[in-house]
């Protein structure tokens, strides 16, 4: 039986979503023997190789303006990844994929913050919608106080905002390869920089076992969920609407849910339950009804959230 176009294309995006949810909790078993800044780096350092092999043969790389632009997406794209692996060691890898999943929705507080752009009621109620649910995902009943893991993992999503919002701003001018291949390697250059600055605070201390979990992580994280993920993304895009990709993206940390259920036994009670679906709703809503026109002039240019975070997503 042949399968149409557009429906090859949303098998395989939902195919990258499972990979990208799946991937907090292969990254949680790899922590064990790893550190979080020593993972980084040789996964930043791989990821990095294999871009350079399958793109860069066929990417403009010498574009006037595109380091500078893979620098300040690469930096913003470090930063997410530093608070969230820090973060996996302290939380869950259900409850941070949903907490990392808030960026979709911060983007456009940012926007109307940062560049006093005009926020819609759909975003509005999406925000609030996933405000309350990050309140009953991460604050125990009756006492306020918030696990350190969830804490960074709420870092991550602002800084992962500011990267869609960075991205928005430079997709239009350069190509996805190389905003994709400048902003990994940016990235492997801060977590290089930030490792023995947290090993002299003694913020880190470094590990590293070469086990199975690990290799197994490096491979996921870099080669399936960066590389091909990244190729699979641009194709699926042509023959699919934005609207499908939204909601399919928006099902990662579901997949993380099911895959932390499946590999650790995670349950979330009801309380995080509730909290997890206003999230997960907060994200459609802002996704699929929240996202302002790109025709709206900015002190930065062209920025599309939606679009954006898709980009985004795929380049880590």
């Amino acid at each position: 039986m042949n399968l149409s176009r557009r429906l090859q294309a949303d098998l395989l995006l939902a195919c990258v979503s499972f990979i990208w949810g799946s991937t907090f909790v292969v990254v949680k078993n790899a922590l064990a023997e790893a550190s979080p800044l020593v993972f980084l780096v040789l996964r930043f350092t791989l990821a990095t190789c294999v871009l350079l092999l399958v793109l860069g043969p066929r990417t403009r790389l010498r574009l006037p303006g595109l380091p500078q632009a893979g620098l300040v997406i690469g930096v913003f794209l470090g930063m997410g990844y530093i608070f969230q692996t820090v973060g996996l060691q302290y939380t869950t890898p259900a409850k941070s994929a949903f907490i990392t999943g808030i960026s979709v929705v911060l983007v456009p507080v940012l926007l109307a913050l940062l560049f006093r752009r005009h926020i819609r009621a759909w975003a509005v109620a999406g925000v609030l919608a996933a405000a309350v649910g990050l309140y009953f995902l991460t604050i125990p009943a009756g006492k306020f106080a918030i696990n350190r893991g969830d804490l960074f993992t709420l870092f991550c999503a602002f800084a992962f905002a500011a990267h869609i919002i960075a991205v928005g701003h430079y997709a239009p001018r350069f190509s996805y390869a190389g905003l994709g291949i400048f902003q990994v390697t940016t990235a492997l250059l801060l977590t290089g920089l930030v490792l023995p600055a947290a090993q002299w605070t003694r913020l880190e201390a470094p590990l590293l076992v070469w086990s199975g979990n690990v290799v197994f992580a490096l491979i996921v994280t870099a080669v399936l969920a960066t590389a091909l993920a990244f190729s699979a993304q641009a194709w699926a895009q042509q023959y699919t609407s934005a609207t499908h990709t939204a909601i399919l993206f928006s099902l990662e940390p579901v997949f993380a849910a099911l895959t932390s259920y499946a590999v650790h036994a995670e349950q979330l009670n009801g309380r995080s339950l509730l909290g997890a679906g206003l999230i997960l709703l907060g994200i459609l809503v802002v996704e699929l009804r929240g996202a302002a026109p790109a025709a709206v002039e900015l002190p930065i240019s062209g920025l599309e959230p939606e679009a954006s975070q898709r980009q985004s997503r795929s380049s880590g």
